[in-house]
């Protein structure tokens, strides 16, 4: 269990910086529950996630918005400070051949507004662009769904540890209790002359170390409460009361049932897979849309203004209108298309080979996580029978000493036994939580 929480420490300290903090004073009283719904609303990963949720939304809407009527509009104003001049051949003008008469065309003011109207008729690549939008918008989801489910995940191990930890601070109690009773007679007894010294600081050596322990473990539990609210997105400093026990975390002896050969399919990662290889597949449509012409509409409407005179001159427009269509059709590459078009065709094929890979390591996940867990049951079962063995030991062997029949080392080494016991419980009883949690999340049960 120690070990457990020190490898964790690292990840406590890392940076604690959240969502708004919490308003000064209030307790938090959560189940497990509450505690998972609350990491969906303030944990950052998920709250990335979903912003790229909505962001994909507006993509979608972006691509849709090309094939949907385009105008744009500009304005113009020109003063000719000097008016350009153009050369004109002499013999116009009755000069000899050979020369040129300067002449002004113009006027000193212009302006023009103008009016640009685009709409895409057909373009297959736009067609395709369309499912891919939606494709990515659908991937995006999963992406969110996949963050919810880690920190559902990691909540609720993190819920499971402060529980397991709370109980061991119980069962050092207990042991602390029992120790310090022991220890109390031991000292009358050496008083009276029964007993010697030896045995007084035996056992007080292992009253201090006991007590230590307990003292170690309390810190520890602070920091497991921490590493929660961490995990849920909730400020460390946050007051956070759980009030789920021990006794209401679900540790069904039943085999799980695997005779549905399909449960891959609510696996998230093989879903995110399955969309990736939906974007591949369009990225292959959109390569061959290459090879097909486009069409496209366009109209312009532009109104002219001239005059000497800037007073007036708006008065005068000569406006001009087009209506026209663009075809662009696609004769030659050298073959760049149709190469490009075999590329995307091999990253569907891998994407395929992706999918049968990742079907059969969930498979193989699963039943790892099935027997592991079924493991964990069997030695928590057999943890809590050497629990009570222990303590039995632990009884006997005190009254063998006060009967004259046993020594205190003995008493010592059940006490130490029992302690043993208390550990390898705790460590089994946290194993077997961890591997639910983790059997659950290899089923995709978790969503």
């Amino acid at each position: 269990m120690f070990l457990i929480t020190l490898l964790l420490l690292g990840i406590a300290f890392t940076g604690f910086a959240q969502q708004a903090a919490a308003p000064a004073g209030q307790v938090y009283n959560f189940s497990l529950k509450d505690c998972i719904n609350y990491a969906y609303q303030h944990q950052d990963t998920v709250l990335n996630a979903q912003l790229d949720a909505k962001s994909a939304e507006y993509k979608v809407k972006e691509t849709t918005a090309i094939g949907l009527p385009q105008i744009s509009g500009s304005a113009t104003f020109t003063d000719y400070v000097k008016i350009p001049t153009t050369l004109l051949p002499g013999q116009f003008f009755g000069a000899p051949a050979g020369t040129f008469i300067p002449v002004q065309f113009g006027v000193k003011y212009q302006s023009g507004l103008n009016l640009t109207l685009n709409q895409l008729l057909f373009d297959g690549s736009y067609l395709v662009g369309l499912k891919a939008s939606r494709t990515y918008k659908e991937l995006s989801q999963r992406n969110y769904t996949r963050s919810k489910i880690e920190a559902n995940v990691n909540v609720t191990k993190a819920y499971y540890q402060v529980l397991v930890s709370d109980k061991q601070i119980k069962l050092l109690d207990a042991d602390i209790n029992q120790l310090k009773q022991q220890v109390d007679q031991t000292v009358a007894e050496n008083k009276q002359g029964f007993v010697e010294m030896i045995d007084v600081q035996r056992i007080q050596v292992q009253y201090n170390n006991l007590a230590t322990t307990r003292e170690n473990t309390i810190r520890l539990l602070a920091l497991n409460y921490q590493l929660l609210k961490f995990q849920m997105g909730m400020p460390v400093d946050g007051q956070l009361v759980l009030t789920d026990k021990l006794e209401d975390v679900p540790l069904s002896d039943a085999r799980e049932a695997t005779t549905d050969t399909t449960f891959y399919h609510n696996r998230i990662e093989y879903g995110l897979l399955e969309t990736q290889e939906k974007l591949n597949e369009l990225d292959v449509s959109n390569k061959k849309a290459s090879f097909y012409p486009r069409l496209k509409l366009n109209g312009n409407y532009n109104a002219s203004y001239q005059n000497n005179n800037f007073g007036t001159l708006y008065s005068n427009n000569f406006p001009s209108t087009y209506f026209g269509l663009t075809l662009d059709v696609p004769i030659f590459s050298s073959g760049m298309r149709k190469n490009q078009l075999k590329e995307s065709q091999i990253v569907v094929m891998k994407s395929q080979n992706d999918l049968q890979n990742i079907k059969n390591g969930i498979m193989l996940q699963a039943n790892a996580a099935q027997i592991t867990y079924l493991n964990g049951l069997r030695s928590l079962d057999n943890q809590k029978q050497n629990q009570q063995l222990a303590q039995d030991v632990l009884r006997v062997s005190k009254i063998k000493y006060q009967q004259g029949v046993g020594s205190s080392i003995e008493v010592t080494q059940a006490q130490t036994a029992l302690e043993s016991a208390d550990n390898d419980y705790i460590q089994a009883l946290y194993n077997a939580m961890i591997s639910k949690v983790d059997l659950d999340k290899a089923y995709g049960r978790i969503q």
